[in-house]
């Protein structure tokens, strides 16, 4: 449960749960759709490094750019909050918005690097239930066809006879 913070078009913290962060060339976190990831200064800007890593609280290290493995920066804490689901609405741009305005940080809320959340369907085996339930509708067309055929037939017995 939770939300990663993040800065809309118009400089309003909104929350959104879409973990897919990728690093501006003027250094700043921000999601694919381009909103800026919120810290506990506002957005996050990251210096040149060799290397970084995301921990479970959300705590960004960085290795600098030229500087040895024992020398790592604890650049900021991705801020992430857990608001009341009933609260929240969502805006035009498919954005979490807090009825109470901006949201305190949770420090229950963890985050799993590496991870993206994602549809939870199968599609090969949705695209094979389709088929087979395409094809008993048509069996089914087909000997309801059959059955009308057989009843005009036995109406058409019936009436010579």
């Amino acid at each position: 449960d939770g939300f990663i913070a993040v800065q809309d078009v118009d400089g309003s913290e909104v929350y959104t749960r879409a973990g897919d962060l990728e690093i501006t060339a003027q250094g700043f976190l921000q999601t694919a759709n381009g909103n800026l990831v919120l810290g506990n200064g506002g957005p996050i800007s990251l210096s040149p490094y060799d290397e970084i890593s995301i921990g479970n609280d959300g705590t960004i290290t960085i290795r600098p750019l030229g500087q040895s493995q024992a020398e790592l920066a604890v650049i900021d804490r991705i801020k992430l909050v857990n608001p009341d689901t009933a609260t929240l609405t969502r805006n035009e741009r498919g954005l979490f918005v807090g009825e109470n305005g901006a949201e305190e940080p949770d420090g229950n809320v963890q985050v799993e690097s590496g991870s993206i959340e994602s549809s939870n369907v199968n599609s090969v085996s949705a695209l094979v239930t389709m088929i087979e339930l395409s094809r008993q509708f048509e069996t089914q067309i087909k000997m309801m066809s059959v059955a009308e055929e057989n009843d005009a037939a036995a109406g058409r017995l019936l009436r010579t006879t």
